[in-house]
């Protein structure tokens, strides 16, 4: 699915701004028929983008469980008559149906990917128009991430009184957290683009696959430089491109050429479509992982999508900001944890240069209770085991483009000792590397090496840990010998190298302990020096992810103090002891 992007043959329609919005705890919106003649009152103003929890005052929107609905009318030119239009949603967390004048136009199952719909024949050309978007955030053992409903009926509780049950450590934020856009483009028109790279001594070659929908079409392209020059043409819906001299994509410096297609048809320029393409290659070769086949080492973070007010609603502020801290403290890179990020977020790391290992929301794949099983009929099988592949086809489908993303992460701590992990996740490998033989592909992985049995499906091993803060809490003395065993562990078993994708500790801003205690800022610092002594001596180590870039929201809690405090970041994006700690530390270095 391509991205939404204006030529001379495509006009875009923002759609994004302040809907009419109700909730529908008791899901009455279906058999009402709501979406017919328009929602009536009660319904109050809503942004979109945003999630909808943390935009009132009203706590049952906040902790809702159900579906809400949204509305707006727009009207669309009497010019686009006669085109193809198309209804694009970034996301809809995690379901939704929509309408277009009263009529359903798509259905789409999954949280954080793109749906669209062709709505030409439901559109009044000239005319005032109506959407409307039933969204439901629910999760089950069958969805990504998985959760439960449970409903309770006992006596310390309202009749039929319902909870969402999740295992992860995160908000369930929900709503239209990405841009809705109308797009106008020909009837015959390019459908999909496909771009591999690779580079033969100073040259880039660009292999390119151009699918034309709608009808029959010659296919030309051309690559332009960063300055528009042009370097290299061709014809064909596919073929390849050598470029001499090239100048390649690569970590701090995101050189971007721009493939230029056009579909011709009797003489006739159909359509147009640019797209950003960074010459680069990625391979893991024995305990290194190479881009450009110069040896990489990951420094960043896990992050979230995550900030005051608009929750995981996408924001250009924001992802400004973090942009510009990533660079400030010298990070290269970071995981979409845990789950694919907004489209845009990936664009400006391919601009930037900064590395992305993308994952799928596959996380909540434990229970922690030894007496019941994950991987099971009754939790994640067969039915999880289909969505979970039309998610890798959609994620990689959408993200395949993007110079910056180097990994699939196909999930985050799933139960990896069980028996069943091995035959559940066998095939969402081999579907990730069906789909692009060119990336690595991995799994976050929880400590225990020797009961887990998914590592040899996976080219790098990325394991999250947390000693002296899950375990043997406030012994800052345990974690080298800790560390090192379970490192070495990993690499004895499994002979790959490692990325160690979470570690850190929480710390309020502005609490301070010396000698260093739990929460405070010095105890945060002095857990990732001792964390930082056991990478550097460690040379099958090639990446180190702090948890977290920033503070974030999670499920109440007597855990949480109003959210995850691990970041080294607030949530208002200002630096804690930490972040000069790393910044002191990635800045000095130059092994990229």
């Amino acid at each position: 699915m391509l991205y939404p992007r204006e030529s001379e043959t495509r006009e875009l329609k923002d759609l994004s701004g302040v809907w009419s919005f109700r909730t529908d705890p008791e899901g009455a919106g279906m058999d009402g028929r709501w979406y017919e003649s328009g929602l009536e009152p009660p319904t109050i103003e809503m942004p979109v983008p945003s999630s909808y929890n943390d935009i009132t005052q009203d706590a049952s929107i906040r902790d809702l469980v159900g579906t809400v609905w949204y509305e707006r009318e727009f009207f669309v030119p009497r010019t686009w008559s006669g085109r193809r239009v198309v209804l694009r949603f970034g996301s809809a967390t995690h379901h939704a149906v929509v309408w277009v004048n009263g009529l359903e136009v798509v259905r789409h199952r999954g949280g954080f990917l793109p749906f669209e719909a062709d709505v030409g024949d439901a559109l009044s050309f000239g005319g005032r128009n109506r959407v409307t978007v039933a969204v439901n955030n629910e999760l089950d053992w069958t969805t990504l991430p998985t959760g439960e409903i449970r409903t309770h009926n006992d006596p310390m509780h309202p009749p039929g009184f319902r909870t969402q049950e999740i295992h992860f450590d995160f908000f369930n934020y929900a709503g239209l957290h990405r841009p809705v856009k109308l797009i106008a483009m020909p009837e015959t028109f390019i459908e999909d683009v496909t771009v591999l790279t690779d580079i033969e001594g100073d040259d880039g070659v660009v292999r390119y696959d151009v699918t034309i929908g709608g009808g029959e079409a010659d296919v030309h392209v051309r690559l332009l430089d960063a300055d528009g020059y042009e370097v290299a043409s061709a014809s064909g819906s596919d073929d390849q491109l050598r470029v001499e001299d090239a100048n390649l994509w690569r970590p701090g410096r995101g050189y971007l050429y721009t493939l230029e297609v056009r579909a011709v048809a009797n003489g006739d320029v159909e359509d147009i479509y640019r797209l950003p393409v960074g010459i680069r290659t990625v391979e893991v070769e024995g305990n290194r992982f190479l881009i450009n086949g110069k040896p990489f080492y990951f420094r960043g973070f896990g992050k979230h999508e995550d900030a005051d007010i608009r929750g995981r609603g996408y924001d250009d502020a924001i992802v400004c900001k973090d942009f510009n801290l990533l660079e400030w403290i010298g990070a290269n890179s970071f995981r979409t944890s845990h789950y694919p990020y907004a489209e845009e977020i990936l664009q400006m790391a391919d601009r930037r240069g900064v590395v992305v290992i993308a994952e799928a929301p596959a996380v909540g794949m434990n229970f922690f209770d030894p007496r019941s099983k994950v991987f099971s009929d009754e939790r994640v099988g067969s039915a999880t085991l289909e969505h979970h592949l039309d998610v890798m086809r959609e994620m990689i489908a959408r993200d395949k483009n993007h110079p910056s993303v180097v990994m699939w992460s196909v999930a985050n701590e799933p139960a990896a000792t069980e028996d069943g992990a091995e035959k559940y996740f066998e095939p969402v490998a081999a579907e990730a590397r069906r789909l692009d033989p060119t990336r690595p592909v991995t799994a976050v992985v929880m400590p225990g090496f020797g009961d887990c049995r998914i590592g040899q499906l996976f080219d790098v091993v990325c394991v999250n840990s947390y000693c002296s803060w899950y375990s043997d809490y406030g012994h800052l003395e345990l974690i080298d010998m800790q560390l090192t065993h379970e490192l070495r562990g990993w690499h004895d078993k499994y002979n790959k190298p490692i990325i160690v994708t979470e570690y850190g500790a929480d710390s309020v801003a502005g609490l301070h302990q010396d000698p260093p205690m739990m929460f405070s800022e010095e105890y945060q610092c002095e857990f990732l020096r001792q964390y930082h002594a056991v990478f550097d001596r460690l040379d099958f180590v090639i990446g180190e992810h702090v948890w977290n870039f920033a503070d974030f929201m999670t499920k109440q809690g007597v855990k949480r103090v109003v959210g995850n405090r691990k970041g080294v970041f607030t949530r208002g994006r200002q630096p804690k002891s930490a972040a000069h700690l790393l910044r002191q530390r990635w800045t000095s270095r130059s092994d990229d």
